[in-house]
């Protein structure tokens, strides 16, 4: 069986001019990065036009070490759809090095269902997280020049400050560090570390930003610390804004790539959804939506975690409304949340393949809650049997959910058409805007209640005494009436990875609540949240290689 990057060398790929001719883009209205790639100028959107178009959200089930697919179901639902005449592009998120290096490999899809050059694609790109690193960085070396000088002193606290600085790779050993340390030359002694670039507020700016005037306003409203005397310090208080949005004047242009079947595709933005909103950048969906009928795009983690703050923040912050949703269910994974081992799981076993529903069960039920028709997928691989197929789609008839199975990775486009067609269905028949979870005029325990209890199945909060600090501290600088972006492990339903399957009446600990003031949310931590993933025993870095022509082996 050819791997990925086999298959994607295998295929001849059009020069990017053919691609953006398909979108009615010229040449002189590109900006190339070589053959394959090239910047899309913000000028091309088109509100209006976008408002008219249809806009489907690919999410999953809880994720399982078995993987879900949902970047592979969304590149080859848009190539289906392409296949029945709907003129539609894929709008995903870049990946990050840490997970090509790390765990994962390459994130550009899987067999006939990725986006190319994926090589180029998982290797630094066009440059945009390198942008985002440096204007994150370029604030922290700010901050603590302010410290170490008299003039300009703004009197901040460095025990408030938490602002860390990135860098685009998993490294365990930066995760906490003390800075400053060399004698009076040497800056402010300060404890700080390094966060992964994918979780920096810069990167969860950039994709909720309209414009670039837009994206500096958020850069100034970053918060920093506070001061000796308590008073609260952001970025433009030290006049970052303007050199932070100048070193993200390209990193703002969302990029044009194309599906291993020739058609477009726009990638832009990266953060994650477990800290941050885990989808692509409003900037992109929007250029999406002016420049084809359709567009799908995926939501980060399952429906639980990336949708619902695709929802509630990113579509509520852009005036958008999904047509339609798509949840992703494998076999395998089901399996994984009906107890069945990570060993058996290619074993046929439909009774563990029927105890795992629940955990899918719920995911429709969340689906519901904001009124968009929902379809699932079965994203479907070689070990699947007949009898645990059928177990999903009886179980789905009688909830009287659509369900089709898609074998994206082996057939590409010519295996989502059936999919293609329920999807294209429900979203031309749906006209009316989704409905929030919940009002962001709230209060900041309401709305954590309402995600947990309604949307998690939790039975209670428990708010910890820094989180209740916290709460003070919000209100007093007039954040309250913010958006939440809960923080919380993707692997369950609760705040505890153990707990797969659905698990119910658990009670839902926050320790603190941060704010992400430029970003324009609240992060309510839950469990111990992971900003700087490690390297693995054997990472997936140990395999990579490239030879004297330029040709690079062990992507996957």
């Amino acid at each position: 069986m050819a791997s990925d990057i086999e298959i994607a060398r295998s295929i001849q790929l059009k020069d990017i001019g053919a691609i953006a001719a398909q979108l009615g883009i010229g040449e002189d209205q590109i900006e190339r990065y070589g053959r394959y790639k090239a910047k899309l100028p913000l000028h091309l959107i088109d509100r209006e036009k976008a408002a008219k178009n249809k806009l489907i959200l690919v999410s999953a089930i809880s994720p399982t070490p078995a993987g879900e697919g949902k970047t592979t179901v969304s590149i080859g639902l848009a190539q289906g759809l392409n296949r029945i005449g709907k003129r539609t592009t894929a709008v995903l998120r870049e990946p990050s090095l840490g997970p090509v290096f790390g765990i994962k490999g390459g994130a550009t899809g899987g067999g006939y269902s990725q986006v190319l050059p994926m090589e180029d694609i998982n290797l630094h790109f066009t440059g945009d997280f390198a942008a985002i690193e440096k204007a994150h960085n370029l604030l922290a070396a700010l901050i603590d020049n302010n410290l170490q000088n008299k003039k300009n002193n703004l009197g901040i606290d460095p025990r408030t400050v938490a602002w860390k600085r990135v860098m685009d790779m998993n490294d365990r050993a930066l995760r906490k560090l003390v800075i400053g340390l060399g004698g009076t030359t040497g800056g402010v002694p300060r404890e700080t570390g390094f966060d992964i670039t994918a979780a920096s507020e810069i990167m969860a700016i950039l994709c909720l930003s309209d414009d670039l005037i837009d994206l500096k306003r958020r850069f100034g409203n970053i918060f920093v610390g506070f001061t000796y005397d308590k008073q609260p310090v952001f970025a433009r208080d030290l006049h970052a804004p303007g050199a932070m949005a100048a070193l993200m004047k390209d990193a703002i242009k969302p990029n044009l790539v194309q599906t291993i079947e020739g058609q477009p595709a726009i990638l832009h933005g990266g953060p994650f959804a477990n800290i941050a909103q885990g989808t692509n950048s409003i900037i992109a969906t929007r250029m999406g939506l002016s420049l084809s009928d359709y567009v799908v795009t995926e939501a980060g983690f399952g429906f639980d975690l990336g949708a619902e703050k695709f929802l509630d923040i990113k579509c509520r912050t852009a005036g958008l409304s999904p047509n339609a949703i798509v949840i992703v269910a494998t076999i395998r994974a089901l399996k994984y949340h009906g107890g069945a081992g990570l060993k058996n799981l290619t074993e046929p076993n439909p009774d563990a393949v029927a105890k795992g529903l629940p955990n899918l069960e719920k995911h429709l039920e969340n689906a519901k809650l904001f009124n968009v028709p929902c379809v699932v997928a079965i994203n479907k691989f070689t070990s699947d049997s007949a009898e645990e197929i059928q177990v999903i789609q009886e179980r789905c008839a009688e909830l009287g959910v659509p369900v089709n199975v898609a074998d994206v990775w082996g057939q590409g486009g010519a295996g989502t058409t059936d999919l293609a067609s329920t999807v294209a269905a429900l979203a031309d028949g749906n006209t009316t805007p989704f409905t929030p979870l919940y009002d962001w005029e709230w209060s900041v325990e309401e709305k954590i209640r309402t995600i947990a209890t309604k949307y998690y199945g939790a039975g209670s909060v428990e708010f910890q005494a820094k989180a209740k600090t916290d709460l003070k501290r919000i209100s007093t600088l007039g954040m309250d009436k913010l958006p939440v972006c809960m923080a919380k492990t993707q692997k369950s339903l609760s705040d505890n990875p153990d707990l797969i399957g659905r698990p119910q009446g658990f009670t839902l600990t926050v320790r603190e609540i941060e704010l992400a003031a430029g970003a324009g949310f609240l992060v309510p931590i839950t469990g111990e949240m992971m900003r700087m993933p490690g390297l693995p025993e054997v990472p997936a870095a140990n395999g990579i290689d490239i030879d004297d022509e330029g040709n690079i082996s062990g992507l996957f």
